[in-house]
């Protein structure tokens, strides 16, 4: 690894790490909502329909199976989504409402984390290089997905 690649990889994984906490731990206490339930309400209100096979949730998530199946099973005890028939995920009443909250509260610590912080070229720079990691990991990934 080059001089310059091991400068760029450290300050990536130290932002990511100190990042993905601060929002968590906010995000938490604001809202009670764990980063997984963020994830999978989100992923649900944001679907075009009204509810959503848990094998599109997985694949969109990119989940293990076990993961999500122990995650649906805790969030349909506390009220927040409901399975029916099917292996299909619908969001409950209080789901909507606890991502609404939950979206509020993200998206201003993700404003002020990277908004406030980050130029417009900056910006646009993070989104070309995310998406070319993405595209590479896309592209090297297994048959079956990881």
């Amino acid at each position: 690894m080059t001089p310059d690649l091991l400068t760029a990889w450290q300050a990536y994984q130290r932002m990511r790490v100190l990042l993905n906490g601060r929002i968590n731990r906010e995000l938490g206490r604001e809202t009670g909502l764990s980063e997984a339930d963020y994830d999978i309400l989100f992923f649900l209100e944001q679907s075009t329909q009204t509810s959503v096979r848990s094998v599109a949730l997985r694949c969109g998530l990119a989940w293990e199976k076990s993961r999500l199946s122990h995650q649906l099973r805790r969030m349909e005890q506390r009220g927040l989504i409901e399975k029916a028939p099917g292996a299909v995920i619908r969001l409950t009443d209080k789901g909507r409402a606890q991502i609404a909250a939950a979206r509020d509260c993200h998206e201003a610590a993700v404003q002020r984390y990277l908004g406030d912080v980050l130029t417009a070229e900056q910006l646009a720079a993070l989104a070309t290089i995310s998406g070319q990691v993405v595209a590479r990991l896309h592209q090297d990934a297994p048959p079956h997905g990881d």
